[in-house]
């Protein structure tokens, strides 16, 4: 993408719309501060957020207005930075000049002009007392003062102008200090006179400065991996094969030109260019980057391939479902960005303290300055230690310990499978003490097979069997499907239902054959009064086996058969309960199956009926209601599910976590329903998507920590005399890169 600015798609009538903007020059807190005040002042402008770890800008405003975009761009402008690209190919590390890297250049000469002004104060550890003479400490002193660090005296003049603060502010006006006494103190020395100067300390201030900001954009970089990592997958060209009509012969497009039908040739070791189904062809994929699936896929004729997977090496040509913005990998690709673009709760605390931290501490530095010169010291002592009160008070650490730790959290989970929508489901996750589980399709494999089908005395056991799949035959549902797979297995034809409806959570009615026919559960034929009469003992025994049972029936009576299902927990499953028990969280098991069936299931699964773990005969409309109900009682609750019939649930529950499906309309289902999607149907990721929240959380109260721990210990310090400017300086530009490389230890975290 080359332009700066990212629109998502056109709203409807009345909605509002979000633009992304990359912002250039920021650096600390403060710098979010006035960037969100600038944006927020534009007409039409909602809510302006702004994160310093990713150096972007997300709005919400009005649509409508055509030149909303290029006002929120000269508004950055105005307020002293720069609108960039938002998604930029260029890697610095890869530009470089006499082999080093272009951007670090800056720093190198920084250090090499330092260097000799340094030397002294490393002798004078050693007992060696000398001296570089003035004018050669001026000259080494002042390209680094007001060349290299001319950026600070811009990015200062622009805070100033603002009536406001930043980290720049700060720096210009302490090492400008130091470099003005010293320059003072050599025109107004005799001649002949050796008087101590302080051009080393403005230098090597300005120096560390640079080379903190230098290391803190690489660890950035490493920060926002995953997305390119996620952004490499996206193949540029397809394979496009002949359709007879209007295409004879087998052409490359631009994979942004692939519609949906289209039919695609994917070579051994290639990706695949767009979701879709396999038509030609047998191959295995590589889902790894996608859903953290470390094993291959075998994909045949029929099974779905999701876009940006790896081809094993087989042949094979696709038909394309979804492409560009609507496959899977796009909507991977907006999640991540979402969950790394936001802002956590405890955020908007730090920015109400950076908002006053620089001018607190320009009052601090002047106290301090009066102080010393009160008690009697010398102008000179005084002035430096109120430098080294700006110098090491920078905000820079508490605008990057939040969203440095957010990123490489989300990034990382990320890429084992695990998607999080947004920082705020994050920081809530670390506290669930509640874990409910929809059953079908979560804990079990939700694929259920037609275990036995008892019919009345007198009718055809095949005839029964051919009705029911004529019901069931153009419904997704697991059990109709399980209904008309045994159908074909018997080797039976049935024909078209006609006028069929579904009934939400009870069954489906329909014409069959010009008669009216009902196929539902136990409770639904209860509240219509039909009895089971000689076919209640089938369903007693098949409740008593743990089975769910479903009824055939005339619409008024009688009942025709009683069909009983049998599923299969999911691997991992009774592990996975047995290890959120482990970790003290209450379970529970919310099922729309009957009470006999979820208990028989949940015995097998590890979860305790009687001490109130199953939550049976659960409509899916009530399941919310269920949820709610938990939370009344003080819980904070997660609710994992499927993502499509639990999204009221998922909605509903403190962090919904939905099981994600690789085929596109149930994935972005899922994305949208849930706080967290677990790309691969694993129960075992819910404990490993609750453990990377405690972990980037706890990540995110250590850089809180460190970064006021910094400031609170080292404003006292250099007020009383203990730290000169050079020593602050470089406590200043450890504490960004100390943040940021905690921040990045998460990288190391696997489920």
């Amino acid at each position: 993408m080359n332009s700066s600015t990212t629109m998502q798609a056109a709203p409807a009538e009345g909605e509002l719309c979000e633009i992304d903007l990359g912002i250039g020059g920021m650096t600390c807190a403060s710098c979010v501060g006035r960037v969100e005040r600038a944006l927020r002042k534009q007409p039409g402008v909602v809510e302006a957020t702004v994160n310093l770890a990713t150096e972007t800008a997300r709005i919400t405003a009005s649509p409508g207005d055509a030149a909303l975009a290029a006002r929120l761009k000269r508004a950055i402008r105005d307020a002293g930075y720069e609108p960039r690209a938002m998604d930029s190919d260029v890697n610095p590390d890869a530009d470089r000049l006499l082999g080093v890297p272009r951007d670090a250049w800056p720093v190198l000469l920084a250090a090499l002009l330092s260097a000799p002004l340094a030397l002294p104060m490393v002798g004078d550890l050693f007992g060696r007392h000398w001296m570089l003479p003035a004018w050669a400490q001026f000259v080494l002193a002042t390209p680094v003062q007001f060349v290299l660090g001319a950026h600070f005296y811009r990015a200062a003049w622009h805070a100033l102008k603002a009536r406001t603060g930043n980290m720049e502010l700060l720096v210009s006006i302490g090492t400008t200090a130091g470099w003005a006494l010293s320059t003072w103190l050599w025109w107004r020395a005799e001649a002949g006179e050796m008087v101590h100067l302080y051009y080393e300390g403005s230098a090597v201030v300005i120096t560390l400065v640079m080379l903190g900001k230098w290391l803190e954009a690489r660890a950035k970089r490493q920060t926002t991996e995953a997305i390119r990592a996620l952004q490499a997958l996206r193949p540029e060209k397809a394979r496009l094969l002949p359709d007879g009509v209007k295409r004879t012969e087998t052409i490359e497009v631009a994979v942004e030109e692939l519609l949906p039908g289209d039919v695609i040739q994917i070579l051994a070791g290639e990706r695949f260019a767009a979701d879709g189904e396999v038509v030609e062809g047998q191959t295995q994929a590589d889902e790894s980057m996608l859903t953290g699936e470390a094993m291959p896929v075998n994909k045949a004729p029929g099974d779905a391939v999701t876009g940006g997977s790896l081809n094993g090496e087989g042949v094979v040509t696709v038909r394309v479902r979804a492409s560009g913005a609507q496959s899977v990998l796009a909507h991977i690709i907006a999640l991540v960005q979402d969950a790394q673009a936001g802002k956590a709760p405890v955020q908007r605390l730090v920015d109400r303290v950076a908002a006053v931290f620089v001018p607190v501490v320009l009052v601090i530095a002047l106290i301090t300055w009066i102080g010393w010169t009160v008690v009697g010291a010398a102008p000179a002592d005084a002035l430096l230690h109120a430098v080294a009160v700006l110098v090491i008070a920078c905000p820079c650490a508490l605008g990057l310990a939040t969203p440095a730790a957010i990123m490489a959290g989300t990034g990382v989970a990320a890429r084992h499978g695990i998607l999080i929508r947004d920082a705020q489901a994050l920081e809530i996750a670390h506290r669930i003490d509640t874990v409910a589980f929809d059953k079908t399709g979560t804990l079990t494999e939700g694929h259920p097979r037609l275990l036995s089908w008892q019919v009345a005395p007198g009718l055809d056991e095949a005839a029964v069997l051919s009705s029911a799949a004529s019901l069931q035959a153009d419904s997704a549902h697991p059990l109709a499907r399980a209904v008309v797979q045994a159908a074909q297995a018997r080797g039976l034809t049935w024909s078209s239902a006609r006028e069929v409806q579904s009934v939400t959570g009870r069954g489906v009615r329909g014409e069959v054959q010009g008669e009216t026919l009902l196929l539902g559960s136990l409770k639904w034929m209860e509240s219509l009064e039909l009895t089971l009469g000689a076919l209640q003992a089938a369903a007693d025994a098949a409740l008593a086996q743990g089975a769910s049972v479903s009824v055939l029936a005339r619409d008024k009576g009688p009942v025709l058969a009683v069909l009983a299902f049998g599923d299969e927990p999911k691997a991992g499953a009774s592990e996975a309960i047995a290890g959120l028990r482990a970790q003290g969280l209450r379970l529970a098991l919310v099922s729309g199956d009957n009470r006999p069936a979820a208990e028989a299931m949940a015995q097998r699964l590890g979860l305790r009926a009687e001490a109130g773990e199953v939550i049976a005969e659960v409509l899916p409309g009530d399941k919310a209601a269920v949820i709610r109900q938990l939370q009344q009682g003080g819980h904070v609750v997660a609710m994992v599910g499927d993502g499509v019939n639990d999204a009221p649930a998922l909605a509903a529950a403190d962090v919904g976590l939905a099981m994600g499906h690789t085929d596109g309309a149930s994935a972005d289902v899922a994305m949208h329903a849930a706080g967290i999607t677990l790309m691969r149907g694993e129960p075992l990721l819910v404990a490993a998507a609750l453990d990377i929240s405690r972990r980037t959380v706890g990540k995110i109260r250590q850089n809180l920590f460190w970064a006021f721990f910094y400031n609170v210990a080292g404003i006292p310090l250099a007020a009383l005399g203990f730290l000169n400017p050079v020593v602050a300086g470089a406590a200043m530009a450890l504490s960004s890169v100390s943040v940021m490389s905690n921040a990045l230890l998460l990288k190391r975290w696997r489920p």
